[in-house]
């Protein structure tokens, strides 16, 4: 996917709205797109981080995120941008294939 071409265009709110109809457990939070995985421990969940910071190192695009015990809470915008584009999607799309 070429993610580069639109990483800085912010999406449309139509965009935005048809694109989490195919991102289960993501949601629209202002200028953010936001999930929350629930794991059965600590050590899964810590897994999963390790995962997705993989993820971000390869785009190049970072999440804000917590973790308490078996829970990742994970919330993503393009500062950049000013708001949600396709990277936002991208990463959102690439964390979902980890689960």
């Amino acid at each position: 996917m070429a993610v580069d071409a639109d990483a800085k265009r912010l999406l449309s709110d139509e965009e935005i709205a048809a694109a989490l109809e195919d991102l289960p457990g993501w949601e629209r939070q202002g200028d953010k797109l936001a999930a929350t995985f629930n794991f059965s421990d600590f050590s899964e969940a810590f897994g999963f981080m390790s995962r997705v910071a993989l993820i971000s190192e390869r785009l190049f695009h970072h999440p804000e995120w917590s973790n308490v015990w078996s829970t990742v809470e994970i919330a993503i915008t393009n500062h950049a941008a000013g708001g949600l584009t396709e990277l936002d999607l991208e990463f959102a799309r690439r964390v979902n294939a980890l689960v």
